[in-house]
């Protein structure tokens, strides 16, 4: 009874703003993605001196333009759901604010308007857009493995410590301040950035004995890139096994978001939601 007295316009904005299951909310995700994308860009124009000096107005004019409509977004999600207040603390929400008020905090405190690059963290509802959703299972599975292989792999790197500490020693014993390698640390900082095939090439071992030491460590680092993956990927073999990682099937879900508690990632053709019972439209 509750969905009938709400109002239908509300209803309307609501399956346009918050699924992407139905054509109108797609395109509006769309295009919410191409306005975001414009002003991040504005922001990257305005930081180039030359761009800026020649174009500084229409910029600004723009990035108004793009502030106002998120402005007006912002509104329509709050006054199109029962309980605005768990929008405003949700993580989208503090995510959609933090995006709209850079530009205004900029009337106040100079220096700040680049701020609105954090509009770039808006970006995530491509997830939904795409269904990705669905997969989210998989990237739980895996977070759910790192979790499970953290000491393994905090042994793995306290090892790589204690190896670059040694080798980064022995090159500046054997290569010496001549050669660039002025003190331990930076020699040890060598060593990280050589172990990991970074290789800045700001410092380099003339002498054959750490050239030699060198060649070794870069073939060492290809071991090294190789263990963690592997200690992940045995932990994810050995749970899916168990029965413990969810499969495919489990993950039939759509964009549709509930206009009580905004829960998303309901099973197809659920009639109520998982979180708090409330009855879900279909459109």
């Amino acid at each position: 009874m509750a969905n009938n007295l709400k109002p239908n316009w509300k209803t309307k904005l609501h399956d346009i703003i918050y699924e992407a299951d139905t054509p109108a909310g797609k395109l509006f995700d769309i295009v919410l993605l191409f306005v975001i994308i414009a002003s991040i860009i504005l922001v990257m124009l305005e930081s180039v001196k030359s761009i800026n000096e020649t174009y500084h107005d229409l910029l600004n004019i723009l990035e108004w333009i793009i502030t106002i409509l998120f402005t007006v977004e912002y509104v329509a999600r709050i006054i199109t759901v029962k309980q605005p207040i768990k929008y405003v603390t949700s993580f989208y929400g503090i995510i959609d604010l933090l995006s709209t008020i850079p530009k205004y905090i900029s009337l106040i405190f100079a220096g700040t308007h680049a701020l609105v690059a954090l509009r770039a963290l808006r970006l995530l509802r491509v997830f939904r857009i795409l269904k990705l959703a669905r997969y989210l299972g998989a990237s739980n599975s895996l977070v759910k493995a790192l979790k499970a292989s953290r000491a393994k792999i905090a042994v793995f790197l306290f090892a790589v410590v204690i190896v670059s500490i040694i080798l980064g020693t022995i090159m500046y014993m054997v290569e010496g301040e001549e050669n660039g390698f002025t003190n331990i640390p930076k020699s040890v900082y060598w060593c990280i950035v050589t172990l990991t095939t970074v290789g800045f090439g700001d410092i380099a071992p003339s002498t054959p004995l750490g050239q030699f030491i060198a060649s070794l460590v870069m073939i060492l680092g290809y071991g090294i890139i190789a263990v963690p993956t592997g200690i992940v990927s045995a932990e994810y073999t050995s749970q899916k096994k168990q029965g413990e990682l969810p499969t495919d099937n489990n993950n039939a879900t759509n964009t549709q978001s509930c206009s009580n508690c905004l829960a998303e990632n309901h099973k197809d053709n659920a009639e109520f939601c998982y979180k708090c019972g409330y009855k879900l439209k279909h459109g």
